[in-house]
């Protein structure tokens, strides 16, 4: 039996098992950073998963503390131990699980997502680590060689809204960074319709708060030096995974802001003769009448009305005679943007609505500050 056949065979098991006894057991990998806090606080409200382990690097400084000691607003909601994650944790342990989830960098997933996926244990990767399709590409973007060829041509991307059934289908889900998460939430009605021109100029301008550069300490990403600035321009990692999945070349300019959390993205790009406002109206809501976590708002929206929720807030405008849509795009980096979109991709493998257990009224308040 060849190893993706073994390893779907291995997960066929776990999912029955996991049925007979009523939730998904995860561990989190990453466990001390921002993303990782946020998705904990929702896995421990979601009533199908049973958060079993919490992980950091074995020179983490946050090493045999409890979660809550770490980030103490979450006391009594999860009071684990952060574990220090090692080849005898992993050969000790992994039997138990049904799903882990990857919120470390790009090239700890890229070394260890497979070894999972062989034990027949499903794989929700937060960071980048399989996100591009192209191996080539990571050295350009990522900085690393990908020597996990194998696992990489398994993982699908997982933007919940748009890829349901490969979500469902794979051992290995790459969920969407955030600036992806807003721009293709944004583009994908008017591409996957081909309202767009061919090869014509699309220009995606995003702007995020700090967290965005994650919790370590950095005096880039300090109140005191931060001002609203571009950075990487036309080098940025997150441009060809928008371009990948938009199935069109964009130019991609990010700008950091000083603040804490929220991103928006603004689309600009051009649409073919005779396409029109009514065409690209109707293409937004078809792809999103039916998919309460993206709201299509009346006005052009605001970081302030996502902030702290699993909202991604959509408005656009067309003008015919000059054949451009302009498309905007608030969401939360840390929850649409990473956590709340992976519990939606852990939702759609459940076989639940993709939103469940966000709504609800405790999972909202525990997100907010």
């Amino acid at each position: 039996m060849k190893a993706i056949e073994r390893s779907l065979f291995s997960l066929l098991l776990r999912l029955i098992k996991m049925k007979r006894r009523g939730c998904m057991k995860v561990a989190v990998i990453g466990a001390s950073g921002y993303v990782g806090a946020e998705l904990i606080s929702l896995l421990c409200a979601h009533d199908k998963i049973s958060l079993e382990y919490l992980l950091v690097s074995e020179n983490s400084s946050s090493a045999d503390m409890t979660f809550s000691q770490l980030h103490p607003r979450y006391l009594g909601v999860c009071d684990l131990p952060l574990v220090c994650f090692s080849q005898s944790w992993f050969d000790e342990n992994v039997n138990e699980l049904d799903a882990v989830f990857f919120a470390t960098p790009h090239e700890f997933s890229a070394d260890w997502a497979h070894a999972f996926v062989e034990q027949g244990v499903k794989v929700f990767d937060l960071s980048g680590g399989f996100r591009l399709k192209n191996s080539e590409d990571y050295p350009t973007f990522y900085g690393f060689e990908h020597k996990n060829l194998s696992a990489l041509a398994q993982a699908k991307y997982g933007l919940a809204e748009w890829q349901q059934e490969d979500i469902a289908h794979t051992q290995l889900v790459a969920v969407p960074g955030c600036y992806p998460t807003a721009s293709l939430l944004s583009l994908k009605p008017i591409t996957s319709n081909n309202y767009h021109i061919e090869n014509s100029l699309i220009v995606v301008n995003g702007i995020s708060g700090v967290s965005g550069a994650g919790r370590k300490a950095s005096l880039a990403t300090s109140f005191f030096e931060v001002s609203l600035t571009p950075y990487n321009i036309l080098q940025h990692r997150h441009q060809p995974e928008i371009s990948q999945e938009a199935n069109a070349q964009v130019i991609f300019n990010p700008h950091l802001a000083p603040y804490k959390r929220g991103l928006m993205t603004t689309v600009t790009l051009q649409i073919k003769a005779g396409v029109t406002t009514s065409q690209i109206d109707k293409a937004f809501l078809s792809a999103y009448q039916d998919q309460p976590l993206v709201r299509l708002t009346g006005t052009w929206p605001k970081i302030d009305n996502v902030a702290y929720t699993p909202f991604a807030d959509l408005h656009w405008q067309v003008d015919e005679e000059k054949q451009v849509v302009v498309v905007s795009c608030a969401i939360d980096n840390l929850l649409k943007g990473a956590a709340s979109q992976a519990v939606q991709c852990v939702n759609v493998s459940l076989g639940l609505s993709s939103e469940y257990s966000l709504l609800d009224t405790a999972t909202l308040g525990r997100i907010h500050e």
